[in-house]
C-alpha cells in the first residue's frame, strides 16, 4: 500500500518516518521523500494512528491524489536542488524530467501545480534555487560563481537578479545580514 506524506525534505526525515511507522508494526518495502510503501494493506484504525504520529513529527499523510502530485513535484524539485542528488541530467528541463518521473504530461502537472498552490512550478523551482544560494552564502566557502555554476545559472547575473526578485536584496547584502534562511517545508508558500 502506498502512502503519501506531506513535508519529507530530506534524509533525517525519511528516517524520522521509518522509525514511527516502524514501532506501529507496519513493515515497510520502500520509502522514498513524500511516499512510503507498506508491505501489507493498512486498515482505518492503523490509518488513524499513522496520521497522528506523522502529525506529532510536523508530517501530513495525504489523502488526496492530487495533493499526493503536488507534493511528488515538491520532493522531486527537492532533490535535484537542495539535495543535488544529480537524478536530473544537467541539459534536460526540469519540465521534461518532472514529466518523465511522474508520468503525467507536463501541462498537466503545472495546471496542477498552480490551482493548488497558487504559484508555478518555476516560481516554486527559483524559490528552491534562491534558498539553496542562502544556505551556500551562510557557510561562505563557495564564490556566487561556483553557487552559479552548481545550480545550473547562465550567469551570476542571472542568479543575482532572481535572488534579488525573491529576497528584495541582492546576495551580497543577505551576506553581510542577519536574515534567516527558511525550512524547506516552508519555501514558496508566502510564510
Amino acid at each position: 500500500m502506498k502512502l503519501y506524506i506531506k513535508n519529507m525534505v530530506c534524509d533525517r526525515c525519511k528516517r524520522v518516518v521509518r522509525e514511527e511507522l516502524m514501532q506501529l508494526g507496519i513493515d515497510l518495502t520502500f520509502i522514498e521523500l513524500g511516499e512510503v510503501e507498506t508491505v501489507a494493506e493498512v486498515d482505518a484504525d492503523k490509518l488513524k494512528e499513522v496520521k497522528t504520529v506523522l502529525e506529532a513529527n510536523g508530517f501530513e499523510l495525504l489523502d488526496d491524489r492530487r495533493l499526493a502530485l503536488v507534493e511528488h513535484i515538491k520532493t522531486l524539485v527537492i532533490d535535484e536542488v537542495q539535495n543535488l542528488k544529480g537524478h536530473k541530467p544537467a541539459q534536460q528541463n526540469f519540465s521534461d524530467y518532472l514529466s518523465e518521473k511522474i508520468g503525467y504530461e507536463y501541462s498537466y502537472l503545472s495546471n496542477l501545480f498552480s490551482s493548488e498552490t497558487g504559484q508555478t512550478i518555476e516560481q516554486y523551482i527559483i524559490a528552491q534555487k534562491v534558498e539553496k544560494v542562502k544556505e551556500w552564502l551562510s557557510y561562505n566557502e563557495l564564490t556566487l560563481s561556483e553557487i552559479a555554476w552548481r545550480l545550473s545559472y547562465s550567469s551570476t547575473a542571472h542568479l543575482s537578479n532572481q535572488f534579488k526578485k525573491v529576497t528584495g536584496i541582492t546576495p551580497g547584502e543577505f551576506k553581510k545580514s542577519a536574515q534567516q534562511r527558511t525550512a524547506l517545508d516552508q519555501v514558496g508558500t508566502g510564510n
